[in-house]
């Protein structure tokens, strides 16, 4: 899908502070890779129009239009040097598809985002925010959105999109805190042997890093996405309460969601019994500090937790059980264990060694883990940028397998998942028999859903 014409702006907010911002010890966990976000419009967006908001939001995210600098000690800082975003305008031969869970845009809308290499970014005039507006044929737009993801993890992203929205429609957008110190004053290392043990992150020799980071390019995975109705997300929870009838313990219906795709993904790898599954829980760590952070604090504050069990009992389990044991998960991520964090992920910058640390469980994404990143709540279908709101958001491929739960455009309490496995699993999840399991709660099997 090649566009006609293009065109390439640079969108400046028209003032600079020059302020160098230091990045958190959770911006510097990801480096300089980029996030792209995708949205799917039935109407088409005014470029000039776009490129005119844009300007006025960026005077409230200046990082986005500054560029990444190397510290002394190895870490990065942003200057505020209002250098600015890229944005491109193109259009498309093609006309707009009805995208969705049964007809992904992947792998074509890598012709809508031409991401930058994490290597030619640091110290030099690379835009850490990139727009890219197609104009499809008879009508739409695709509008695509890459942030370098040392600057913002999934929720401020977002933040800062609903904030764009909020200015190109004349509104007050809400007020940003950039200021990376009042995370890093956080820092407390633990004092509880649990704390410490549910510890998310670990510092490793350079050699094993890089024998981790090198892995990611080994592996073909492909992503299969599938639309769980609202009924069907309900008749989870009901099951996985049943389960825990009379035990007084509590599962959120997405502990229900999560625990059964779990338990699936178990089922279609057919691992040895006593082997170990592990399930990585990715949380927003900002909720477990009991508001010492801003309520508006953008940047990356996500930690995460594991949580495992036998390729046997994760089989065999109820649902209720699984759910449970991932609701245990969760609440691992106290307040105690997120400042021990800071205070560690610190430490290691202050000593010049940041690019080695690593989740704990690297070694283990691709063989005996699977991580979830459930994006359920976020504003993904209330971007308005003048044509209405998206009719559909695309997720990209990633390069470990992932779960990605995200809300369904009618937000009628529906799950859209995206299944980034490794290749052969990908393809086998597609079939019938193995659609049927996983919509097993469904009134009828929901056909064509899986793309």
């Amino acid at each position: 899908m090649k566009s006609r014409t293009e065109q390439t702006f640079r969108v400046r907010a028209g003032e600079a502070s020059g302020d160098r911002v230091r990045l958190s010890g959770y911006d510097l966990l990801t480096g300089p890779v980029y996030t792209p976000l995708t949205f799917f419009y039935r109407r088409t967006l005014d470029g000039a129009a776009l490129r005119a908001s844009l300007a006025r939001t960026l005077r409230h995210y200046p990082m986005l239009a500054g560029r990444l600098k190397r510290d002394a000690d190895g870490g990065l800082s942003v200057l505020c040097d209002d250098s600015g975003a890229r944005f491109v305008e193109a259009s498309s031969p093609d006309p707009m598809h009805d995208y969705g869970p049964d007809r992904r845009a992947e792998p074509v809308v890598g012709n809508f985002l031409r991401e930058v290499g994490p290597f030619r970014v640091v110290d030099r005039d690379t835009p850490l925010l990139k727009v890219r507006l197609t104009r499809m044929r008879g009508g739409g737009s695709i509008l695509g959105v890459v942030i370098n993801h040392s600057l913002a993890d999934g929720s401020s992203s977002l933040a800062f999109l609903e904030s764009w929205s909020r200015v190109h429609r004349g509104l007050a957008p809400a007020a940003p805190c950039h200021d990376r110190g009042l995370l890093d004053a956080l820092g407390e290392p633990a004092r509880s042997a649990e704390a410490i043990r549910d510890r998310a992150f670990v510092a490793v020799p350079r050699r094993t890093h890089l024998h981790a980071t090198a892995r990611l390019g080994f592996k073909r995975l492909a992503t299969v996405a599938t639309r769980f109705a609202a009924a069907e997300v309900a008749a989870l929870k009901e099951v996985a309460t049943a389960d825990l009838a009379g035990t007084g313990r509590w599962v959120s219906t997405n502990d229900a969601l999560t625990a059964h795709l779990w338990q699936v993904l178990g089922r279609l790898r057919a691992r040895p019994d006593a082997a170990t599954e592990w399930l990585g829980l990715v949380v927003g760590a900002q909720s477990q500090l009991g508001g010492a952070l801003p309520e508006g604090y953008w940047g990356n504050c996500v930690t995460n937790s594991w949580t495992g069990t036998t390729a046997a009992e994760l089989r065999s389990r109820p649902l209720g059980e699984t759910a449970r044991a991932i609701r245990a998960g969760l609440e691992a991520n106290t307040e105690e264990k997120v400042r021990d964090e800071i205070a560690f992920l610190n430490a290691h910058r202050r000593l010049g060694v940041s690019r080695r640390v690593m989740s704990t469980r690297a070694f283990d994404v691709f063989d005996t883990a699977v991580t979830v990143n459930n994006w359920s709540r976020f504003p993904l279908y209330r971007i308005d940028l003048g044509a209405g709101t998206p009719f559909w958001y695309e997720f990209p491929d990633l390069p470990i397998p992932t779960v990605h739960i995200a809300p369904t455009p009618d937000g009628d309490g529906g799950r859209d998942v995206y299944l980034c496995l490794p290749l052969p699993h990908a393809e086998e999840i597609r079939t019938r028999p193995w659609q049927e399991r996983l919509h097993c709660h469904a009134p009828s099997l929901p056909g064509a859903r899986a793309s």
